[in-house]
This record gives C-alpha cells, structure tokens and sequence, in this order.
C-alpha cells in the first residue's frame, strides 16, 4: 500500500509533467505578438484626435519593432531604406528653402497631435526635444545631434549654388523620412506622416541652412 508522502509525490511529479507538457504545447511567438497587441489596443480608446488607429504599424515600424532593440539585418535594413526613400516627395515648385524665422517658430514649437489639440492646430516640429538649435539654448534634448552650425559645417555659404545641391537634398530628405537613411531612425518623419506640410518643411530647412539663420551664425 502506498503511503500518504508516496502519493503526495506521485501527484507532485504528474503535475510537474503536466505542467511540462502545456509549455511544450504553448503558443507560438507569434500567437503571443497578437495577444500582446489586442491587450494594448484594449487599453486605448479614440479621443479627440487621437485615434487607436495610430497603433497601427508600417512595414518599416512592424520590422523595427521585432529587432526589440537589435540592429535589423543589413537586407532587411536596405529594404526598409529603400522603400523609405521612394516615399519621399521633393518640393513640388523645386524650391527647398523658406524663412528662417518661420522656421525657427517651428522648431521651437511642441504643439500638435495631442488628444487635447483641435484638429486645427498648426504642429510644431519639437525640434528642441532632441537637438541643440543655437547657443541660446540652455534646456534641450541630446537624443539627436547638436543642430548648431548645421549648414556652416557643412560649407552651405550660398543654399542656391550647384556645390550645396547635394547637402540641401540630403537635408529635405532627413526632414521628410529619416528612415530614408537609416532604418529604425528615432526622429519623426515629418513629411510622410503629414506632421509638417511642405511649407513648413521649407522653412526648417532654412533655418538649417541659410546663412542668416542663428544656427549657421
């Protein structure tokens, strides 16, 4: 006859093997992925104009997120690159550059895409969140570069001659899609997220590069 302490491990051991068996007959990484999404998506609602349709991901942003923080494999990082860069638009009239000082405002401005923001809300850029803009600045964020001196390093004395064409190109596409150039780039794509519209992408690019602008000076 079987003691109490027998039995008491036979259960122990059928359960541990149970338990064994349901790991090994668990969900997939993939089932997980979408139970995970349905509980976040639970946990938001519409308000105002802001809209669960945001969590909604790109190609671009899907495969970032699967690199859970890893660096995407160099075909999969091309891709994402390439498609990007075909998504760009330039300046429909070929004129990059607007008024510094517009762009200025727009640098300084965190405004815009906020639950509490009316849908006729002109967006700021945020630019300061994550960049130095001029030496003025005493509070700033440091995710992205130093933007001081943007075009004066880069030897933009006239925006308009022949010999500044490629930075000013380069420039309207990192303002456009920063993804363009680097896959799982943290700046915002300002154009192809209607974040900013052309206008006032022109202007920021002034403020980058026109030789008047206070970054430059």
């Amino acid at each position: 006859m079987k003691t109490f302490k027998t039995m008491t491990l036979t259960a122990v051991a059928l359960a541990v093997a149970a338990f064994a068996v349901g790991c090994a007959t668990g969900p997939t990484a993939a089932e997980r992925d979408h139970d995970a999404v349905a509980v976040i998506r639970g946990a938001f609602r519409d308000e105002g104009i802001a809209k669960v349709d945001r969590l909604q991901q790109d190609a671009a942003n899907d495969a970032c997120s699967k690199a859970l923080g890893q660096e995407l494999p160099a075909a999969v990082a091309k891709a994402v690159e390439e498609a990007e860069l075909k998504a760009v638009k330039p300046p429909g009239d070929g004129q990059y550059l607007g008024d510094w000082k517009l762009g200025e405002a727009i640098a300084q401005s965190g405004r815009g895409l906020t639950f509490t923001d009316d849908a006729k809300t002109v967006n700021g850029g945020n630019c300061y969140n994550c960049h130095q803009i001029s030496p003025q600045e005493i509070s700033f964020g440091t995710i992205g570069p130093s933007l001081y001196q943007y075009g004066k390093l880069r030897g933009v004395t006239d925006p308009a001659s022949e010999a500044s064409r490629p930075i000013v190109a380069y420039t309207w596409t990192k303002l456009w899609n920063a993804r363009a150039y680097n896959a799982c780039s943290q700046m915002p794509r300002f154009g192809h997220m209607g974040i900013l519209d052309e206008a006032q992408i022109r202007h920021v690019m002034a403020l980058l590069l026109d030789p008047k602008s206070p970054v430059n000076r």
